[in-house]
């Protein structure tokens, strides 16, 4: 099939896989109140109620279609709004749409499809996809074996959202130490490719959740800086180890190697009308 062929540009309510999960049943979105409040977050409920205190239509995204939130060759054309405007979402799901024990990988899913129909229902976001051969990392388990502490935190109940303490979240710091309390090797893919010069997938075969603690790394790519800043001569990540460094002391690597991915470029999307 030729490149033209697999492009497809679609309205995510025409979506298949939504058929599958239902839409959120209610939505409140309002613009937030401060810009950068100390306490901006994003959280999944058990259930499948999605909260959000400052979120960007980009943070959205990134969940909704696990593309990094910093800039990507997997995600493009999205306005500058679209990082800067915050946020307030209060959706909630329908009764049983993330039914208790539905294994999590399959609950994310649900989530995520909700997500996306939110996307393309209140921002009327519309994308082209396709699927193009890359060059990525894999994420995998070296020769010696994974050295990870499994997390106290079990897997049932523990949904999406950031905070130090929350699950499948990193907590920041100067060059992105991997610091999480309950984490998987999807969370750890995701969270690296902010940083590194390629996509990361994950190809460890390991489940269930994880406790990390590491230094933080030189990373291999930056965002642009701010408008109205003036880049610096100093080299605030000097002395710090490479991720390949940092993944060896987990008993993980990087491998080069081509993959199939999903590409997306934004055809359409605007503002929310607030409600």
């Amino acid at each position: 099939m030729s490149p033209l062929a697999q492009a497809v540009i679609y309205s995510l309510v025409a979506l298949p896989a939504i058929a599958q999960s239902p839409a959120f049943a209610t939505i409140t979105i309002k613009p937030a109140l401060s810009a950068n409040p100390p306490g901006a977050r994003m959280r999944v409920l058990p259930g499948g109620n999605l909260t959000g205190s400052a979120v960007s239509v980009n943070a959205l995204l990134s969940y909704a279609y696990d593309v990094p939130s910093n800039p990507s060759p997997r995600l493009s054309n999205l306005p500058e709004w679209a990082l800067r405007e915050k946020y307030d979402i209060e959706a909630k799901a329908p009764a049983n749409a993330v039914p208790p024990g539905l294994p999590e990988g399959e609950a994310r899913s649900r989530v995520q499809q909700m997500v996306r129909e939110l996307l393309a229902g209140r921002f009327q976001l519309v994308l082209r996809v396709e699927n193009r051969t890359m060059p990525v990392y894999a994420l995998t388990i070296a020769s010696g074996g994974p050295r990870l502490q499994k997390s106290p935190i079990a897997g049932k109940g523990c949904a999406f959202q950031t905070g130090p303490d929350a699950c499948h979240n990193f907590v920041g710091g100067l060059g992105h130490p991997l610091n999480a309390k309950a984490i998987d090797m999807d969370d750890l893919a995701h969270y690296i490719a902010n940083w590194t010069g390629l996509p990361v997938v994950n190809r460890s075969a390991l489940s269930g959740l994880f406790t990390v603690n590491t230094e933080g790394w030189v990373p291999m790519r930056l965002p642009p800086p701010p408008p109205n800043t003036t880049a610096t001569a100093v080299n605030p990540f000097a002395g710090l180890p490479t991720i390949f460094d940092v993944l060896r002391k987990l008993g993980l690597e990087l491998k080069r190697q081509q993959d199939t991915l999903s590409v997306y470029t934004v055809e359409h999307i605007e503002r929310p009308a607030a409600n």
